[in-house]
Formats: C-alpha cells, structure tokens, sequence
C-alpha cells in the first residue's frame, strides 16, 4: 500500500540537540539526512531522495510538544524497533513503551515509543504477517 503523508515536519527547541537525536534514532530505521537548509533538517530512507520527516526551528514563540501529537516510523523487523529504544533512550530520551507486540492495536503489530527531547511522542513499528 502506498503512503499518504508525504512528510512531515515539527519544531524543535535545541536544534542542534535535535539533529543529534535523530541523525542516531533514525539511522537505527536505515534513515539518513536527505537535505539541510535554512529553514530545517529532513531525513528519508535510502530509497527516497526527499526528506519524508524534518526537524525545524519554531517560527513563533518556543516549540512544544502540542495535544497528542504522535508520529511513527516503520521499521523493517523486531531488531530495528529495538536499537531504536535502546538508541533513544541512551540518548536521553523518556520511555513511554517498551518494545514489545501491541495486538490491542493491531494483529501482527511490533513496537516501541519514546518522548523525544521536546516531548513528542515518536514511535517504531513493524507490522509482522500472521
């Protein structure tokens, strides 16, 4: 099934703080920096030439982690969920679920969340055949 979201974007308050975080959680899902410029920071997986998630420096006031806001990225097997935990979480970041099957979600689903350093909650996921 294709995606839908092309990217997405979500500000950060320590960008350099920010860009070290996932340049190291997001390499556990195979992702790479894709492009930088003055506005933000994208990272994509090597199949993608564009950035399908950027980091950016708030426009108005300081960043916050809003009303629930979740984003979740797809990983390839079990393996990767956990190296992203236990990357993100040597990195200072808050554990909010351990890796671990969630059938309450969905049959097959595989994954771990996080709050990152601005509060977000960001998850990996591997959606397993039954």
């Amino acid at each position: 099934m294709p995606a839908f979201i092309d990217h997405i974007s979500i500000p950060v308050s320590d960008f350099d703080a920010s860009a070290g975080f996932y340049d190291a959680v997001l390499a556990t899902l195979r992702m790479e920096r894709r492009k930088q410029n003055d506005i933000g920071l994208g990272w994509g997986p090597p199949e993608t030439a564009a950035p399908i998630f950027w980091i950016i420096a708030p426009k108005l006031g300081s960043a916050t982690s809003g009303l629930g806001l979740h984003i979740s990225f797809r990983a390839r097997d079990r393996g990767e969920v956990h190296a992203f935990h236990e990357t993100a979480l040597r990195l200072g970041a808050q554990d909010a679920g351990a890796p671990g099957p969630r059938p309450h979600y969905t049959a097959g689903f595989y994954g771990c969340f996080v709050l990152d350093p601005d509060g977000f909650k960001i998850e990996a996921v591997v959606r397993e055949a039954l």
